[in-house]
Parts: C-alpha cells; sequence; structure tokens
C-alpha cells in the first residue's frame, strides 16, 4: 500500500538511542521506526515481513495495522488557556525518550514528523493536522499525534471525523483520560475547548458526541464545566474513584456501546510525582499502573482508531520524568 502524501511542515529528523546490536533481539525503538514519506511504498517489521493490512473497521484484537507517529507541535492553545507555555517542545522529547526503550511490537511504524503552530496559526495547524491524519487511517494506518497542548485534541477530532472509518457510519466514542473536562465554551479555541467543539461538530454532522473522561479532578473542574458534562451526556469517572477495577468496569462499558475508539491521554492525569512536566500538575491524579492498564484494556479491544497523548511540557519536567512516562504509554499503545 502507498503511503499518502503528507503536508507536513517538519519532515521526520533521524531517531537516537543506545546501541546493542543489529539483530531483531535487538531492536530499540530508534533503529524500528522509519521515515514515514510519499515515496515509501510498503512499512515492514524489522524482520522484513510485510504483515496483512487492517482497515479501521477490523476490531480484531490481533490486528497489527502499521501504525504512524505524527507530531502536533503546538503551545497556542495552552497560551489561550491561560496556562504555562511549552509544549511545542513535547514531540521531540517524547521521541527522545521512545528512542532508547526496547522494541518489542510486532506493528510497522514510522515517523511522519510534524506538524507546527506558528505565529498564532492555532486553527489552520489544527487543520493540517486533521487532513494529515485522515489521509493516513484511510490508508490504512494507526495513528498516533504526539502533542502538544491539549490543543491537539481537537486536531485529532478534525482528522477522525474526516476519515472514511467515521464517515461510512461507525460510532465513534472519544475517551479522554485527564484531570480535566476540557467543555470551556470561550471565544477562542484552546486547550479547554476542544471537546465542546467536537460536539457542536458532531450535533452539526447530525451525530451525538459519545465523549467519556477517566480522572476527572473534582475540585479542578468548576459547577459549570460539570453541568456542561451533564448535558451533553458525558460519563466520567472522578479521579478518587480510579481504582484498577473500577476504571476497567468504566472503559468497557464504554467500549460496548462503540465501533471504534479515538482515545486521548493528557498528562495532567497522572500525579505530579509521576508527571511534573504539565502545564497544571495533578495533586491527586490517577496511579500510572491504572492507566497504563487502560491503555492496555483499549488496545485489546480491537477498536482503537488513533490516539494522541498532550500536555507535555519538557521546561518544567523533572529527570525527563514525564516525557519517559509519556513515551511508555506510545509504546503500549503501538505494541
Amino acid at each position: 500500500m502507498d503511503f499518502p502524501a503528507l503536508a507536513v511542515d517538519d519532515e521526520p529528523r533521524p531517531w537516537t538511542g543506545r546501541y546493542d546490536g543489529d539483530g531483531e533481539a535487538h531492536l530499540r525503538w530508534w533503529q524500528a521506526v522509519t521515515p514515514a514519506t510519499e515515496n515509501t511504498p510498503a512499512l515492514h517489521t524489522p524482520s522484513g515481513h510485510t504483515p496483512a493490512l487492517h482497515t479501521p473497521a477490523d476490531t480484531s484484537a490481533s490486528a497489527q495495522r502499521p501504525a504512524v507517529i505524527l507530531g502536533f507541535c503546538s503551545d497556542e492553545g495552552v497560551r489561550r488557556n491561560k496556562g504555562r507555555t511549552g509544549a511545542a517542545a513535547a514531540p521531540a522529547a517524547v521521541r527522545s525518550a521512545l528512542g532508547p526503550l526496547a522494541f518489542h511490537s510486532a506493528r510497522p511504524v514510522a515517523d511522519a514528523g510534524d506538524v507546527v503552530v506558528r505565529d498564532g496559526g492555532l486553527e489552520a495547524g489544527q487543520a493540517r493536522a486533521g487532513l494529515a491524519v485522515a489521509a493516513l487511517l484511510d490508508a490504512g494506518r494507526l495513528t498516533l499525534v504526539l502533542g502538544g497542548g491539549h490543543e491537539t485534541a481537537y486536531a485529532s477530532y478534525l482528522g477522525v471525523a474526516g476519515s472514511r472509518a467515521v464517515r461510512d457510519g461507525r460510532r465513534l466514542g472519544v475517551l479522554n483520560l485527564d484531570a480535566h473536562f476540557d467543555l470551556r465554551d470561550e471565544a477562542a479555541p484552546s486547550s479547554g475547548t476542544p471537546f465542546l467543539q467536537m460536539a457542536r461538530a458532531e450535533a452539526a454532522a447530525g451525530r451525538e458526541l459519545r465523549y467519556a473522561v477517566v480522572g476527572i479532578s473534582e475540585p479542578n473542574n468548576t459547577g459549570a464545566l460539570f453541568s456542561t458534562a451533564d448535558e451533553l451526556g458525558v460519563k466520567y469517572l472522578l479521579d478518587e474513584d480510579c481504582t484498577a477495577g473500577a476504571a476497567e468496569a468504566f472503559v468497557a462499558d464504554f467500549l460496548s456501546g462503540i465501533d471504534v475508539l479515538y482515545l486521548t491521554i493528557d498528562l495532567d492525569v497522572l500525579p505530579a510525582a509521576a508527571a511534573p512536566g504539565v502545564s497544571a500538575p495533578a495533586a491527586y491524579g490517577v496511579p500510572l499502573p491504572v492507566i497504563s492498564a487502560v491503555c492496555r484494556q483499549v488496545v485489546a479491544s480491537g477498536k482503537l482508531l488513533h490516539a494522541d497523548v498532550a500536555e507535555l511540557n519538557p521546561a518544567f519536567d523533572i529527570d525527563n520524568r514525564t516525557a519517559r512516562v509519556a513515551a511508555r504509554l506510545v509504546s503500549i499503545l503501538l505494541g
């Protein structure tokens, strides 16, 4: 299957990491990830085997669609939301943390480079990223976007909603691992508005947004945001209620009512000790083992269409702790 032409702003750069050898048993992510270009006729596993491509309609847990990573370098949404800027540097930081990790996946993985938001051009950047994601999904890829502030989510949604999987009528679910609803009603889009934007876009398309959140922090969401969530029929699990069993049951119930899933991870869902490098570190948060288990549950469901990881701010990270967590989650989702 030919690789679709993509209008990215920065081409993929070489990955780096520790070298233990060239054999398949020694592979690390930096050796396994290939540059994704329109001249790439096919994506291969390290052994040279090219697996059968599965369409997004294939919900078999064994489906191994080739994956593509796309960076969304933006903190304009965070700036508009009066947060701590710096998330535009996150895609490079996650790649750097992911590169040295051991590669255990049978899935071919490629890097498509970055869409970069410059000079306040958030909406244009989201549109460009959306077109790239839609093209990749329609080419049979599993797509993963590295944000960026959580304005990344609306860029991802534009791609998912524009893909053939959703246009053909499959029931889309949006699962957000986040301390915040991000349902703000503001004059200008920001990192706090993407899911209200999605709800309005879905309504305009004659659909209802199926939206669920794991990790909501009650002290960090106003009564107005809870009211908006209730009006939209949003399902949510509070951070204090996120035991392993409760999260598993909540996600299983949500997955049972959809055909394809867009998973978005705002790293501020994690406790500040695990993820200090975010715009709004969590005083409570959901433990990393619970978040990891949700990621594995989603992958095992066979319904994952697209994912993104957002809100890493390398300027406020400690010992690359948050970047390492993000890399670990990416390795689970693309495993």
